[in-house]
């Protein structure tokens, strides 16, 4: 199944304003946060853990930014196809859903790395998040 780049974002989106975006890898999560008043976004940094450690350092980040929902990036192969990391994606976006009970969006987010690095990014995964949520806030009304 392949999904297009340019899907629509669900109107539930429309009343939130405060977003908190994750670049989900296996070793570290990239994570930014934005704002659709000013329509910007900002990396903030690299989670360093796995299983119930990153959840735990997830709640922190909500803790402090009090996000009203969360942006996924969902990786695919350049023609579109999914790969085991589509999957691994959507899995933690769901637990996400059913750990912290906030609205999880989730974004194609091919290419993110690379334009991360071809920005020079000193750290990829939270400009990864950063370019995520960039794509996630132009998308939406």
């Amino acid at each position: 199944m392949s999904r297009s780049p340019a899907a629509p974002i669900p109107a539930i989106a429309v009343g939130l304003q405060t977003f908190l975006a994750l670049d989900f890898g296996l070793k570290r999560t990239g994570f930014a946060v934005g704002n659709r008043v000013l329509g910007t976004a900002q990396p903030q940094g690299t989670i360093a853990a796995e299983g119930g450690a990153r959840f735990a350092k997830i709640a922190e980040q909500l803790r402090t930014w009090q996000p009203d929902a969360l942006v996924v990036g969902v990786p695919f192969h350049p023609d579109g196809a999914e790969h085991e990391n589509t999957l691994r994606a959507r899995r933690f976006a769901r637990q996400l859903r059913g750990r912290f009970k906030l609205p999880v969006f989730e974004v194609d987010e091919r290419f993110s790395t690379t334009e991360a690095l071809e920005r020079g990014a000193k750290d990829a995964d939270a400009m990864a998040a950063c370019i995520i949520l960039e794509q996630f806030l132009r998308s939406t009304p």
